[in-house]
């Protein structure tokens, strides 16, 4: 009975295991984008996709990202990551983020594209680079439009 009861313990912290929902660090230069199938080198503006399974999905870019969710259920992710622009390699939040689009911040697909973990730091890159800001939700809705 005693064999019984570790063999339980160990089966269901095993599955507690499994079902890890949490992102993976980028292996920059290997790692390849889900959507365009480019390999991620910049460590500015890089995305990640974690689903409510644990599956994970990275891009090269933000605008990557977005695009890759007009053909993925979207009730699946739970989380939404970005880039740091300010702190690169550092995944944050991009439903919270803040976006810059500024001309003057080449990203990989050539959006222009770049994600601030707080708004001080978006506004004071865009008043030295120019361009606009958006939060998430605008953002999706100015992307789908172009």
């Amino acid at each position: 009975m005693q064999t019984l009861k570790h063999y339980s313990i160990i089966t269901l912290l095993l599955l507690l295991c499994s079902c890890n929902v949490s992102p993976k660090p980028i292996d920059y230069g290997n790692d390849g984008c889900h959507f365009c199938k480019m390999t991620i080198v910049d460590k500015v503006h890089a995305a990640e996709i974690v689903t409510t399974k644990g599956k994970v999905y990275k891009f090269d870019a933000t605008e990557c990202m977005i695009n890759f969710l007009d053909e993925f259920d979207t009730s699946q992710i739970k989380l939404y990551l970005s880039n740091n622009y300010t702190e690169p390699e550092a995944l944050i939040d991009a439903t919270k983020a803040t976006f810059l689009i500024s001309e003057n911040i080449p990203s990989p697909m050539g959006a222009f594209l770049s994600a601030f973990e707080n708004q001080a730091e978006a506004e004071k890159t865009k008043s030295e680079k120019g361009g606009t800001l958006y939060n998430w939700s605008e953002l999706q809705d100015h992307l789908s439009k172009n």
